[in-house]
This record gives C-alpha cells, sequence and structure tokens, in this order.
C-alpha cells in the first residue's frame, strides 16, 4: 500500500460562535487534517465530495465519500450551511437576536423557556463542568471581557484585584439549572451571562454528522475550526488521517499523526492568542476559578471522544487543569489525551494509551 497524495488543511480555531475573539474558556483550536489518500488495490475508486466555507468566525471543511453518487453537492451545502445558521442562531454570543443573547439579557430568576438544542449543549457544559472540578465553566464571560478577550474587544489589560473579584461573583455554572419538561433554563443570578463558545462549535460538528448519517453518508470527515469527527474511511479505504500542531511558534508544523475511523477530536492550546504586558504573558485561556490566565507550562491539549462537543470541552478543561491534574484527570477517567508542555529544552509530551493506540507509528 503506497502513498498517492497528502492533501493537508489547516483548521486554526478560533471561537466557535464568536468570531475573531477568544471566549476564555475557549481556546484555540490549532489543528491540521491531513487527508492521507492511499493505493488501495482493487476496489474501484469512488467520488470524494468536499464542501468548505465559513461559519463562527472560522472555517469550515466537509470531506465525505459519495457511494451514491446522486448526493447533490450543491444540496448538501444548502443543508450544511442551514444547520449552521440554526446553531449559531441559537447559541451566539455575537448577534443581538440569537437565543442565548436573549437569554442573557433576560434580567429574571425564574424559568425562562429554551429550545432543546440550547438545553441539550448547557446540560452537558454543566456535566463536564461537575467532572473538571469547575474548570470548565460556560459563565466565564465576565472574566473574559474584563481582561479584553470578550466580543466587545475593548483592548487588551490586566485588571485589577477588586474588579477580577467583582467578576468571580457573577461566575459559576452551579447558578445555570435546566429542565426537560417543558424545556427551560434558570438564572439563580439575573445577571449571569452564559457563553457556549468553548462547546458550541463541536455541537454543531455532531450535528452535521447526524444529518450526513441522516442521508446515507457513512464516511466523512467534518471539522470546524479544528474541531472535527470522523467515521469509517476515505474514498481509498484507508483511515482518515489527521494531525495535531506543534504547537512551536513560526511555521506550522506537524506534532503527531493519527489514524482514526469513528472518533471526534479537538485541541486546545495557549500559543496563538495571548498578550504581554511588562514582560509577562497572558494567554486568552482562563481560569474561571481564580480569574487568571492560565500561566502553567501546558502548552497544548487533545482529546479524542465520541462526540465533538464533549472533545470541545473537555480539551478547554483539561488545559485550564494544568500538566499535573490535566493529565491526572484524563488517566482516570480513560479518556483519549495527548498532552503537550513546554519545557527548558524545547518540547515534551504524554498521552494516555487510549490516545496512544491511534497514533501513526
Amino acid at each position: 500500500m503506497s502513498i498517492k497524495l497528502i492533501a493537508a488543511y489547516f483548521a486554526a480555531s478560533m471561537q466557535s460562535v464568536r468570531p475573531g475573539a477568544s471566549e476564555g474558556l475557549h481556546t484555540l483550536r490549532a489543528v491540521l487534517a491531513v487527508g492521507l489518500l492511499t493505493a488501495c488495490g482493487a476496489d474501484p475508486p469512488v467520488r470524494l465530495t468536499h464542501i468548505a466555507g465559513t461559519t463562527m468566525g472560522t472555517h469550515y471543511n466537509i470531506k465525505l465519500v459519495n457511494r451514491q453518487q446522486e448526493l447533490s453537492t450543491a444540496q448538501l451545502r444548502t443543508n450544511v450551511d442551514a444547520i449552521l445558521a440554526r446553531v449559531n442562531q441559537q447559541m451566539s454570543t455575537y448577534r443581538s437576536d440569537s437565543e442565548l443573547s436573549r437569554l442573557n439579557r433576560n434580567a429574571t430568576t425564574e424559568w425562562i423557556g429554551a429550545s432543546t438544542d440550547l438545553l441539550t449543549v448547557i446540560d452537558a457544559a454543566g456535566r463536564i463542568s461537575r467532572l473538571t472540578g469547575g474548570a470548565f465553566d460556560i459563565t466565564v464571560a465576565p472574566l473574559v471581557d474584563l481582561w479584553g478577550f470578550g466580543p466587545a474587544q475593548s483592548g487588551h489589560r490586566v485588571p485589577t484585584h477588586q474588579e477580577l473579584q467583582e467578576a468571580l461573583a457573577r461566575v459559576g455554572y452551579a447558578m445555570v439549572l435546566t429542565r426537560r419538561s417543558p424545556p427551560a433554563i434558570r438564572k439563580l443570578d439575573k445577571d449571569l451571562n452564559i457563553d457556549l463558545s468553548a462547546i458550541a462549535k463541536g455541537f454543531a460538528v455532531d450535528r452535521i454528522c447526524e444529518y450526513l448519517e441522516s442521508v446515507a453518508v457513512a464516511d466523512y470527515m467534518v471539522e470546524i475550526g479544528g474541531d472535527l469527527r470522523v467515521r469509517g474511511r476515505n474514498d481509498r479505504g484507508a483511515a482518515w488521517s489527521i494531525a495535531v500542531e506543534s504547537p512551536r511558534p513560526g511555521n506550522r508544523r506537524v506534532q503527531r499523526l493519527l489514524q482514526l475511523h469513528d472518533q471526534a477530536m479537538a485541541t486546545s492550546g495557549d500559543y496563538r492568542n495571548y498578550f504581554e504586558r511588562d514582560g509577562l504573558r497572558y494567554s486568552h485561556t482562563i481560569n474561571p476559578i481564580d480569574g487568571l490566565p492560565v500561566s502553567h507550562n501546558l502548552a497544548s491539549v487533545t482529546v479524542l471522544s465520541d462526540t465533538a462537543m464533549v472533545a470541545d470541552a473537555l480539551a478547554t478543561a483539561l488545559l485550564v487543569l494544568g500538566p499535573e491534574a490535566g493529565p491526572a484527570l484524563a488517566e482516570h477517567q480513560r479518556l483519549g489525551a495527548y498532552f503537550i508542555m513546554r519545557t527548558a529544552d524545547g518540547y515534551a509530551e504524554q498521552a494516555t494509551p487510549q490516545f496512544d493506540r491511534f497514533v501513526s507509528k
């Protein structure tokens, strides 16, 4: 089996539903998606359909094996764009008319009716918040805004201790309640501000995958700003070859190459979106527990999961937890996770067995 072509696409995330900004817990998803096409004997060639576009302040790329041949690329694109528009309308913090923006403006502590999709994402966020001891928190927006990484883009600055304490008083995932029947959300603090930027992009990937499977597409790669999910094999019968990008500054390079069949993947890093003041570096990844940008030596975290939504949120949470607590939680939960740490000599790597078995040797 010989290599015929490597088609590479870099996807640098940024912000699931907040174009051009950092959501604090959302992180820069620096992933290189690589389609490795191999010669596979006598299997007849099938059509590889490629759809690309922009959404949520970043790019999306979809590759699917169109075995039916009658699937219209134009119709696929129309339906994909409709799914993305719907998620944006529900969960964007940049659109004043989105469902989430209206919820944030609603100054009440009573139950507020919500769509099933919004409820699903907030419920998943709550589970990951509890799992990670609050390292993932969708109410982190006041801190993100305070450091100048929010939608207003008011300029980066180092806040005072008093400002930090005031913002921290408005942060806490336990202040968001949900109920399923009838679907509704309740804010225990009327001024609570919910931001789904670190999870909604992954949810959008999953929604597109569900659509593709509904039209009998069994082999695909769906990627939005670095969050991705694959199923089956590529058009030559090989695994989807997906690369994690090196956090080294300068030209983008592949750090590790994975062979994936039926997994979702997301990467969080602190090495692209940051600012410097008085010789100190402030990452856009904000720890919702102490309100400070992460300052440890963990540069990048990649997570494998069954869904892109979970991988998206967990990658952020493990990055916040840092180079000791992050790998410890991943090991305990048997997560597929890969960590790249800065060292005095360059970079060190650590991977769980659940991740390492997918690494191309």
